[in-house]
Order: structure tokens, then C-alpha cells, then sequence
């Protein structure tokens, strides 16, 4: 296993944890996790990389080693801005190679059109965006966030971190018990006797925002980079957000340069039931 370093920035008034593994500076890699998840999620993924690549891997703003914002929810152009300021920090005078997965595929996909002249190449893992919405759901949206606010949210307690690993097997039946109890180390923390998840439960409220789809679209059709799309052939989450294969294809259009591959024997967390594929996929279309 690859060791790692913790390292801190102050990013946006937040004390910002990034994961770092070191390699060659010329070969360097920033990696986006998901929603609800760590840096060190990637583990696996830095294991079976063949180069020794430079790897930096933040947790977002709430989650991991992270500061929480403070706010009772957050934002997602926070991300955006979150991810410019660190990639300030990590790379500033080159464009740099940026891997994202599901929330970390959305934010950078959205980035790599925003500043397009910052990124060399973008690799989406299960990114593809979120339903599409309607002004008319406004209303309904927007009561229920209000509705959401007064109801604290809290994350489940666990009796122990294997108990996590538990159920972390349990919702991926593919995830190896010696992967799941090392996830569950740095997913988790201790409290009050038990074990919580490293994260605010501020991320569990809707986001209060509608998901425009037109403005996505016009932040993808801007990116110059190259991009590699990877999906996971047995992954339930197209289906849990009810997008089509039609409209995931319409989405993947959007782009100038991509190529598109999937995963065989993964679901959504592909880099953890099949990191040797997703990595040599990785970087044939990076080196």
C-alpha cells in the first residue's frame, strides 16, 4: 500500500485536508472524490497505478479531515470555487490532469469549462449529472429545503468500525472485507462511544437549488481537454436518478474530445470493486 501524507491549506477561510502521495512532479494527478466519501477512498486506485504518478486527493469542504463550512448546508459552486483556489495551491503555473468521481466527475466536468485553460485532461468516473428540473419545481423545492432546515439532520451511529464495514459491504456486495475495513477507518470517526461517518450532516439536506441542465450543457460544450468517461457496467445509479441511456449519450455529446469506456463486474464505486481496470484505463489516456 502506497503511503500518504496529510496536508492542510487554508482555502476560502476553511482548513482543507488533501491527500497527498508523492511521485514524480512532471506526472502529477488530482483526484475528486463522491458524495459522502474520503480522499483515502482512492487507495486502491493509487495502488494499482503502474507509473509513479504525483497524486493530490482533497477531502471537499465537510467531509474527511476538512473543516465543515459552519453553515446549516452547502453549496455547489462552493466546489467550484474550493477547486480553483486548491488547484492555486497545488499546480499554478500548468494545466493539470483531473479525475473526478460522481460528485468530484460533476464539479470537474463543470471546471474543465469554466477554465478550460487549466486543465490538461479530465477523467469522469460515473459523473454524468443530476436530473434535469424545471422551473415549476421551484416551489415545491424550496419548501422542502425550508422544510429540511428544521429538522437538524443527523448521521447513523455505528457500535464499531466494524460494524461500518458491515454495511458498507452490505450496500457493495463486491467490496473485499479487507477493503471495507480500511474504508470504514477513514470514513468513520469516533463519538460517543460508537462510530460516525467524517462528514456534515448538513450534506444530507436537498439542495435547494434546481439542477439546470441547459447551463451544464453550455459549461461542458466549453471544454478543450480531452476527456475520458468511464462508466460502471453494472452501476445502479443512472437508474437510482432515472436518466436514460439516450440522455446520458446526449451528455457525453456535449464534449468536443471524449472518449468513453465502462468497467466490466463494477457498480458506481468502480474504483473500489475494479482499481487495477479503472487505473490502466487511467493512464493509457494520460500518458
Amino acid at each position: 500500500m502506497r503511503h500518504s501524507e496529510s496536508l492542510f491549506f487554508e482555502i476560502r477561510g476553511l482548513r482543507y485536508h488533501v491527500r497527498h502521495w508523492r511521485g514524480k512532479a512532471e506526472r502529477k494527478i488530482v483526484l475528486l472524490h463522491g458524495w459522502m466519501d474520503v480522499s483515502a477512498s482512492f487507495q486502491f486506485l493509487v495502488d494499482a497505478l503502474a507509473l509513479d504518478w504525483d497524486v493530490y486527493a482533497p477531502d471537499w469542504r465537510g467531509y474527511g479531515l476538512s473543516a465543515w463550512s459552519g453553515a446549516d448546508n452547502y453549496w455547489f459552486a462552493d466546489y467550484l470555487g474550493d477547486l480553483d483556489a486548491l488547484l492555486e495551491r497545488i499546480q499554478p503555473a500548468a494545466p493539470v490532469n483531473l479525475v473526478g468521481h460522481s460528485l468530484g466527475g460533476n464539479v470537474g466536468g463543470l471546471y474543465a469549462g469554466i477554465r478550460p485553460e487549466r486543465i490538461a485532461r479530465f477523467v469522469n468516473l460515473e459523473g454524468f449529472g443530476m436530473p434535469e428540473t424545471r422551473s415549476q419545481q421551484a416551489p415545491q423545492r424550496y419548501a422542502r429545503w425550508l422544510q429540511e432546515l428544521r429538522l437538524a439532520p443527523v448521521l447513523r451511529p455505528y457500535a464499531s468500525y466494524a460494524e461500518l464495514a458491515d454495511r458498507l459491504q452490505k450496500n457493495n456486495p463486491r467490496l473485499a472485507r479487507e477493503r471495507a475495513e480500511f474504508l470504514a477507518r477513514h470514513w468513520g470517526k469516533d463519538s460517543d462511544g460508537g462510530v460516525v461517518l467524517r462528514g456534515d450532516p448538513a450534506h444530507k439536506l436537498i439542495n435547494a437549488a434546481l439542477y439546470r441542465l441547459d447551463e451544464a450543457h453550455a459549461c461542458w460544450q466549453r471544454v478543450s481537454a480531452p476527456v475520458l468517461w468511464i462508466d460502471a457496467a453494472e452501476s445502479d445509479a443512472m437508474v437510482r436518478m432515472k436518466l436514460t441511456p439516450a440522455e446520458l449519450a446526449q451528455r457525453r455529446a456535449a464534449f468536443k474530445h471524449l472518449e468513453y469506456r465502462t468497467v466490466a463486474e463494477a457498480g458506481h464505486m468502480l474504483h473500489h470493486d475494479q482499481p487495477e481496470q479503472v487505473a490502466r484505463l487511467i493512464e493509457d489516456f494520460l500518458v
